[in-house]
């Protein structure tokens, strides 16, 4: 069983920076891949980035070249570096991962991004 605690979302203004954590109980060098999906009011939740255990990275287009993603397996921990950040970022963000065919989440931090 794999728990993901994600902690680091907050009120920023635009333009501005926030650093999301992704604690994985246990080894996330087992998880096949892990991502960061985000969920606005009234909306769908939607996939903002993604890293498989190769080390290669997916984002969706809203973020590219504002958001990085990034693991540190020694510390059992994802990252969600969100730099430049827009009101349209405002959401709850939710750490994810999948090993096999079971998939985790987070519980989710809110981000907010005040104009």
């Amino acid at each position: 069983q794999v728990r993901l605690v994600e902690s680091g979302g907050g009120l920023v203004q635009a333009g501005g920076s926030l650093r999301l954590s992704c604690a994985a109980s246990g080894t996330i060098f087992s998880l096949n891949a892990m991502g960061w999906y985000r969920q606005a009011a009234g909306k769908q939740r939607e996939l903002v980035a993604s890293i498989i255990s190769g080390g290669n990275t997916n984002y969706a287009d809203s973020v590219k070249g504002r958001f990085t993603i990034s693991r540190d397996n020694a510390k059992n921990t994802v990252y969600l570096q969100m730099n430049s950040l827009k009101p349209e970022d405002t959401a709850i963000y939710y750490c994810h991962g999948i090993r096999g065919p079971s998939d985790y989440w987070g519980q989710g931090t809110q981000v907010t991004v005040s104009s």
